[in-house]
C-alpha cells in the first residue's frame, strides 16, 4: 500500500519524525535546553550540507542511509524547537513576567455571548505600571458580564490587571477546558464588568481578517431576511458560513448522534463540494492554449473567497491549502499523489503552528481524508456492481465507510460515542447537503431579487428543515448510538494498528498482518475486560464540585445513588457528573435529593444521615439543636452544604468524626471561619469550592 510507493510520498516519509518532535516536545517540553538543541539542530545541518558537498569525493552513496538519518534527526529537532518557540510562556515579553496595573488588549477573535456573558480572546500589546508603558505579549480569554456591548474584532481595550490562570477540571472525566485552552496558547484568563474597562480604539486587527467578520455577520441578517424557522437560520449560518453560535443543543446532538455531525463544521468537504461544481462549470477552458492556468486562477481565488465568508475558519483555511495545492499540482503535473499533497499541507500548517497537531478538528480532517485516499478504492473493491446506479450508491458507501473506520478510535476516544446509523444518515444528507450548499451560496451572492431571492431561500430552508427531521428520526430509532466509549490512550493506539493491519492484508495477503492484528485485538479484549472488573469490584464516595450545586456518588459496583440538587437532564449534571458515571463505569444510576431517605443493600439514609457499606457520613445543612448528643454521633465525614452557621465548636459536641467537607454552596466567610477553627484544633477538613473533588475508596 504506502511501503510500495515510498518514492511517490517522499512529503509524507518526512513529515513523520517532524511530527514525533512536535508530539515528544508537547509532553516532554524541555525550555531550559533550548540552546542545547538550537546548537544540535545547526551542527546537524551542517554535517549533512557537508556530506552533501563532499558526496562523490568520500563514495558516500554506499551508505546512503547515513542522509536518512540525518534528515531525520534535523526534522526531528525541528519540530521539538518550534513547539518550544511557538509557546507563549517561553517569550520573555510574556505579559506574566511583568509588573502591571493594567493592560492594552487588542480584541483577536469574534466576540459571543452566551449567558449573559460575552467572551472572546485578546492578545496583549502593552502593559501599563505607574503610567509606564512597555510592550508585550500573550493571549488572555475574556469574559465581560454585559448583554448590551457592541464590541468587536479589532478593539483595543484598556483593562486592569487582574487575571488568574486557567482553572484544571475539578471533577474526574470532567472536560479539561485548562488543556484545550493551553493547546491554543492560551493560560490565563479574566473576568470583567462594565465599567471596568475601557474602549480605546477601534479597527485595530487584521483588514482581511476583519472585513472576513464583518462580511459574515451581514450575511447571516441576509439569511434572517427571507428564512422564518430559527433552527434553519443556524444550520445554514453554520453549514456555509461557519458561524455557530445560534445551533442549539438539540440540533447539535442529532448530528453528533447519527455521525453527521462533520456536515456542521465547515471544512473540506464543503470546500471540495465547491471545488467540483467550479471544475465542472470551468472546463471548457481545457480546450483553450491557457485555459487551465485560468482556470486553476480562478478555482483558487474564489476557494479563498470563500474562506473568507466563512471567517478564515481554521478548518476551511487547511481544505483551502490542500486543494489549491491538488488545483496546482493538476495544472503543471501529468500525476500527482493525493497523499504527498495531503502531507505537504499538513507541513506548511504544522511549520506555522506545531499546536495545530493537538487539534480534534485538524486530527479528524486529516484522517478523514488519509481514509479516502487510500482505504476507500479498497472497501470499494469490496463489492462489484455492473448497474451504474447500484455501482455509485456503493461508491458513495465506501467514502463513508472508509472515514468512519479511519476516525472511529479518535472520535470514541473524545466523544466517547458510535453511531451505529451512520451509513445510512450519511448516504441520506449527500444530497440536502450539496443542495443546501449551492441554494445557499446563490442566495447569498445574488443581490436581493424578489421572486429568486425568496425561491432560494425557500429550498435552502426546507432542504434543511427536511434533513433536521430524518437525522432527528434517526436519532431516536432503537440502539441509534453506542454511547459511554471510554478508551485509554493505549487502547484507541491498539485500535489503529488493528484498522491499518487489516486494511494492509486487504492490500498484500500477508498471513502474519492477520496474526499481528489478532495478537492486538487479545490485547484490547483484556484491556477493555480489565478495566470492567476492576470497575464493577470498586465501591468508593465521589464528593463532586460544582460550585453552588451539590453531588455526592456513592457507587457501588456497576450501580450509583448520586445525591444532588440537579435533575439528569441539568447541564451541570451532564458536564461535570455523568462523564464520571460514564468512565466508572456505571450503568444502573438512582438520582436522590437531600431531603429524600432511601434503604437498599448497601445505602440508607436517614434525614441527614448516611451509611454506605462500611461507612457513614451526616450531611450538615442547618444549625444543629441547643442539647448536645450523648453519646457523640460516630461518623467518618461530616458534610457541610447550604451555610448552616454552625461553628466547629457545636459540631464537635454532637459528632465523632474524621473529615470534615465543605462544599461551594457555603460563603467564602463562612468557609474561612471553620478553616481558621479546623486548624486550631488539628482537625482534617477539605474545602470543595475552586478545588479539586474529592474521591474515596471504601474497599
Amino acid at each position: 500500500m504506502i511501503a510500495n510507493h515510498k518514492g511517490e510520498i517522499p512529503f509524507l516519509i518526512l513529515l513523520l519524525p517532524f511530527i514525533l518532535g512536535i508530539g515528544l516536545a508537547i509532553n516532554l517540553p524541555a525550555a531550559s535546553f533550548i540552546n542545547l538543541l538550537i546548537g544540535s539542530f545547526f551542527i546537524v545541518g551542517l554535517v549533512f550540507i557537508i556530506l552533501n558537498l563532499t558526496y562523490t569525493r568520500l563514495g558516500l552513496y554506499k551508505f546512503r542511509w547515513i542522509g536518512g538519518i540525518l534528515i531525520t534527526f534535523i526534522l526531528f529537532l525541528s519540530g521539538y524547537i518550534s513547539v518550544i518557540k511557538n509557546n507563549e510562556l517561553n517569550n520573555k515579553r510574556h505579559f506574566s513576567k511583568a509588573q502591571a496595573q493594567y493592560l492594552i488588549v487588542k480584541i483577536s477573535n469574534e466576540p459571543s455571548l452566551k449567558n449573559g456573558w460575552l467572551r472572546f480572546t485578546a492578545e496583549v500589546e502593552e502593559t501599563v505600571n505607574n503610567g509606564k508603558k512597555a510592550q508585550s505579549t500573550g493571549t488572555l480569554i475574556l469574559s465581560l458580564k454585559d448583554n448590551t456591548s457592541d464590541l468587536t474584532y479589532g478593539d483595543e481595550l484598556l483593562i486592569p490587571a487582574k487575571y488568574t490562570t486557567v482553572n484544571q477540571p475539578f471533577n474526574p472525566a470532567e472536560f479539561n477546558y485548562k488543556r484545550y485552552l493551553a493547546n491554543q496558547n492560551i493560560y490565563y484568563q479574566a473576568f470583567l464588568f462594565p465599567k471596568q474597562y475601557e474602549l480605546l480604539a477601534t479597527g485595530k486587527g487584521n483588514v482581511i481578517i476583519g472585513y472576513s467578520l464583518q462580511l459574515r455577520q451581514r450575511l447571516i441578517e441576509k439569511l434572517k431576511r427571507n428564512m422564518r424557522d430559527t433552527n434553519a437560520i443556524a444550520v445554514a449560518s453554520t453549514l456555509i458560513l461557519g458561524y455557530k453560535a445560534d445551533l442549539s443543543n438539540d440540533v447539535l446532538q442529532a448530528y453528533s448522534k447519527t455521525g453527521t455531525v462533520h456536515v456542521l463544521s465547515v471544512s473540506g468537504a464543503h470546500v471540495a463540494v465547491i471545488y467540483i461544481l467550479l471544475a465542472f462549470a470551468l472546463g471548457f477552458l481545457n480546450r483553450f492554449k491557457y485555459g487551465k492556468l485560468l482556470k486553476a486562477i480562478i478555482i483558487i481565488l474564489i476557494i479563498w473567497y470563500y474562506s473568507l465568508l466563512s471567517g478564515f475558519s481554521p478548518a476551511v483555511c487547511r481544505a483551502a491549502v490542500m486543494i489549491s495545492m491538488v488545483v496546482i499540482g493538476k495544472t503543471y503535473s501529468r500525476y500527482i499523489n493525493t497523499l504527498n499533497i495531503l502531507a505537504i499541507s499538513a507541513f506548511g500548517l504544522l511549520l506555522y503552528n506545531p499546536l495545530y497537531i493537538v487539534d480534534v478538528g485538524f486530527q479528524l480532517s486529516y484522517l478523514a481524508v488519509f481514509g479516502l485516499i487510500v482505504f476507500q478504492p479498497l472497501v470499494y473493491n469490496w463489492l462489484k456492481f455492473k448497474n451504474k446506479l447500484a455501482d455509485k450508491l456503493w461508491a458513495a458507501c465506501s467514502v463513508s465507510i472508509a472515514a468512519q473506520v479511519i476516525t472511529f478510535p479518535l472520535s470514541a476516544f473524545y466523544f466517547h460515542q458510535f453511531p451505529v446509523y451512520f451509513l445510512l444518515s450519511n448516504l441520506f444528507i449527500i444530497i440536502p447537503t450539496m443542495v443546501i450548499m449551492y441554494s445557499g451560496i446563490i442566495y447569498l451572492l445574488l443581490p436581493q431579487i424578489p421572486f429568486v431571492s425568496k425561491a432560494a431561500a425557500f429550498v435552502l430552508e426546507n432542504s434543511i428543515l427536511i434533513m433536521n427531521k430524518f437525522l432527528t428520526w434517526i436519532e431516536h430509532l432503537p440502539f441509534a448510538s453506542i454511547s459511554k466509549i471510554w478508551l485509554t490512550t493505549a487502547e484507541y493506539l491498539l485500535l489503529y494498528v488493528i484498522i491499518i493491519s487489516l486494511f494492509y492484508f486487504l492490500y498484500d495477503k500477508r498471513s502474519w498482518l492477520i496474526k499481528f492484528s489478532l495478537v492486538c485485538t487479545l490485547l484490547l479484549c483484556i484491556s477493555i475486560s480489565l478495566k470492567r472488573i476492576n470497575a464493577s469490584n470498586v465501591n468508593n464516595i465521589a464528593w463532586l464540585n460544582l460550585n453552588k450545586h451539590k453531588a455526592i456518588v456513592f457507587k457501588n459496583g456497576n450501580a450509583a445513588i448520586v445525591l444532588t440538587d440537579l435533575k439528569d437532564t441539568d447541564k451541570t449534571y451532564r458536564y461535570s457528573v455523568q462523564p464520571y458515571l460514564d468512565s466508572t463505569q456505571v450503568s444502573n444510576t438512582r438520582l436522590l435529593t437531600l431531603s429524600e431517605n432511601i434503604k437498599t443493600l448497601w445505602m440508607a439514609k436517614n434525614n441527614g444521615l448516611v451509611q454506605f457499606l462500611n461507612i457513614r457520613m451526616f450531611l450538615l445543612n442547618r444549625q444543629p439543636d441547643g442539647d448536645s448528643l450523648s453519646p457523640k454521633l460516630k461518623t467518618d465525614y461530616i458534610y457541610i452544604t447550604n451555610n448552616p452557621r454552625a461553628s466547629l465548636t457545636a459540631v464537635n459536641h454532637n459528632f465523632d468524626y474524621h473529615l470534615l467537607i465543605m462544599d461551594g454552596s457555603n460563603s467564602d466567610a463562612y468557609i474561612v471561619k471553620l478553616k481558621e477553627e479546623a486548624k486550631n484544633k488539628k482537625i482534617k477538613y477539605k474545602i470543595l469550592k475552586r478545588n479539586i473533588s474529592l474521591v474515596t475508596v471504601s474497599n
